[in-house]
């Protein structure tokens, strides 16, 4: 009589170190160039920095699709990035709207979003830890959020302008080059 010996079926990792690492790096330069491209018009609200304030949550939305599509099936992960989706699409409508009002509300809108998005980035590094790569993701998650309530807080000050918002994305972009490096040293070491 023979005898069959099952073996369990190795369980892919919910989303590739790989496509994330891409999807990372495509982030940290869409962010540097969008930094940059704001800190040029950051003292006023013109056709130019406009369209790059309505952009930025628009393109966060899209990297989220991405990272979903990927996402196969990752319990606690997918709920999280729909989340960012809709947090991500409403924020681009927000800002179009705020865009008629002036640098104040811009940061007011920014701010609520930089807290939301942040606590939603957290949470999916924190689900995804054990992939590797994820600290940067959690730090960038809960310096957003902490941002957040600074641009909140700046909007009611005289003088605004967007120039940290440069910052933060800029910032945010390094988070995202830092955990693709990090995911590319723990592929190395498996």
């Amino acid at each position: 009589m023979d005898t069959v010996v099952s073996r369990p079926t190795p369980i892919a990792p919910a989303t590739s170190p790989a496509a994330l690492r891409k999807l990372y790096l495509l982030r940290f330069a869409f962010a540097a160039v969008w930094a940059a491209l704001l800190f040029s018009t950051a003292d006023e609200l013109g056709l130019l920095s406009g369209v790059l304030l309505v952009l930025y949550p628009l393109f966060d939305a899209a990297c989220a699709v991405v990272d979903l599509r990927s996402t196969r099936g990752a319990d606690g992960v997918t709920t999280r990035l729909w989340a960012n989706i809709a947090l991500s699409v409403l924020t681009g409508i927000a800002l179009a709207v705020a865009l008629a009002s002036g640098i104040p509300a811009v940061l007011r809108v920014w701010g609520v979003w930089a807290v939301t998005a942040g606590i939603a980035q957290l949470a999916v590094g924190l689900v995804r830890r054990r992939m590797g790569g994820q600290w940067p993701m959690i730090a960038s998650g809960t310096i957003s959020a902490l941002a957040g309530v600074s641009f909140f807080v700046q909007a009611g000050k005289d003088g605004a302008t967007l120039m940290n918002l440069a910052g933060y994305a800029l910032l945010g972009g390094l988070f995202f080059l830092a955990s693709a490096l990090r995911l590319n040293s723990t592929r190395r070491q498996s």
